[in-house]
């Protein structure tokens, strides 16, 4: 997410960090490289020349040329600067409100709005602990209704049904209805979707918020589309009282420029961002993690809760004494852990929210191809290979090699990086451990 924008505007900072001091020149040649940095990024005009003039109005002045470490200074300006765009603070969902609370879900078809429905129910489930509706108010789509009933069951959340004869007003009011008798806190309503913003699709959704008053009107946009995605934003917030935002299909935006516009343009806060096609993958929009993602800083934060979500922990505890005994790292153990930052969405999603330290286009270096290369080797082998891989010479290299679709080179490629990697957990057998613990104490 956001790859192309990053690069460019580290590599715009970058080129004046190594300056002692900075004059109003070399300021004036880095808002240049940003302008075109933000243009590039595809975000709006309007956008691009409001961030310039807040970063040159303190840039330029006595902030940062006097300033003891100017480089430092200055990203930090840009840093404030992005994070007032996309919002400042992080906009919670508001459910203060006699239950059932009602979530609004509104945009156009193919933004991915069904299935954030979903991923909004399962969200709100385990995180807020509420119980959920979910309903379909989408009559020309009967093949929406059939999919937000299988997601419903598949994240364990509450079903209303709804079919292709009724009215969507008589839908969601009759939905409404059963979460009061049956005490559910949050309903939420997935709307129909058209290819344009038109009359029509504006006259219904209108109808059926005037009809259950949502304490939330969200509007799920595919940020890949860009400028379009904010004019789209922009066109619904003129109908619909909307509360937020949610952007869709993030990790396939290397750009980022809706994440940074919508926001100006629409005055509405972003409130998620979707992440990937998985069920788990919708996080909460929190702008100074997203901008230090952007300057290259990563998002340890999220990274960290993450980890406490989607990591077995008894799995990990388990590896953990098994290597403080002695007992060895092997294949097995390494799959294992393959399988765990898959859980978390990958080599991707991990490297995204780490520090890019200096290194370009890391990403292209490390990736989940590759690991998902690895894992199909480890595949290929028997049960004894994993525990004992030194057994694995010639021939097996050559079954190994067949059966995971790869070649020789790269079954040897592996057991020499797992020797690196077994040599480097021999340090933490025993009391090893400590030791090294003590050197970062």
């Amino acid at each position: 997410m956001f790859s192309l924008l990053s690069n460019k505007l580290t590599a715009a900072i970058r080129a004046v960090s190594g300056r002692g001091r900075l004059t109003e020149d070399n300021i004036k040649e880095t808002l240049r490289e940003i302008r075109i940095a933000l243009l590039e990024a595809d975000v709006a005009l309007p956008v691009v020349k409001q961030v310039l003039e807040d970063i040159s109005a303190k840039a330029i002045g006595q902030e940062v040329i006097h300033s003891l470490r100017p480089s430092e200074t200055l990203i930090k300006i840009v840093n404030d600067e992005l994070i007032n765009i996309v919002g400042g603070e992080r906009a919670d969902l508001n459910l203060r409100i006699e239950p059932p609370a009602v979530i609004l879900m509104a945009g156009l078809q193919g933004s991915g709005k069904t299935t954030t429905t979903a991923k909004l129910a399962r969200l709100i489930k385990e995180d807020l602990k509420k119980k959920v509706l979910v309903v379909s108010a989408d009559i020309y789509r009967p093949a929406a209704i059939k999919q937000l009933e299988v997601l419903a069951h598949q994240v364990g959340v509450v079903y209303f049904p709804s079919n292709t004869s009724q009215k969507p007003v008589d839908i969601v009011e009759a939905a409404i209805a059963e979460a009061k008798k049956s005490f559910i806190e949050v309903v939420l309503i997935d709307t129909a979707g058209r290819l344009h913003v038109d009359q029509e699709m504006m006259d219904e959704i209108r109808a059926i918020h005037q009809a259950v008053n949502p304490i939330e009107t969200l509007f799920v946009v595919d940020s890949m589309t860009g400028q379009d995605a904010v004019n789209t934003a922009k066109a619904f917030n003129e109908v619909l009282p909307l509360t937020g935002v949610i952007l869709t299909k993030t990790d396939g935006d290397a750009r980022g420029g809706a994440a940074l516009s919508v926001r100006v343009i629409t005055g509405k806060p972003i409130k998620f961002v979707g992440t990937g096609e998985k069920i788990d993958a919708l996080e909460p929009f929190y702008p100074d993690r997203i901008v230090s993602r952007i300057l290259g800083m990563g998002d340890i934060l999220t990274l960290i809760e993450e980890t406490e979500k989607k990591i077995d922990k008894e799995k990990a505890d388990k590896l953990a004494k098994k290597i403080v005994k002695g007992k060895g790292f092997d294949l097995e153990d390494f799959k294992g852990q393959l399988q765990q930052l898959k859980s978390m969405g990958g080599i991707s999603n991990l490297l995204d929210k780490l520090p890019n330290m200096g290194i370009p286009n890391i990403g292209n270096m490390v990736n989940d191809k590759m690991f998902v290369k690895i894992e199909a080797i480890i595949n290929s082998m028997t049960p004894k290979e994993r525990h004992f891989p030194d057994l694995i010479k010639g021939s097996r290299k050559q079954r190994i090699a067949l059966g995971s679709g790869v070649e020789v080179q790269d079954v040897n490629r592996l057991l020499k990086q797992f020797m690196q990697m077994q040599k480097m957990m021999k340090h933490f057998k025993g009391g090893k451990m400590m030791g090294l613990l003590k050197r970062f104490m």
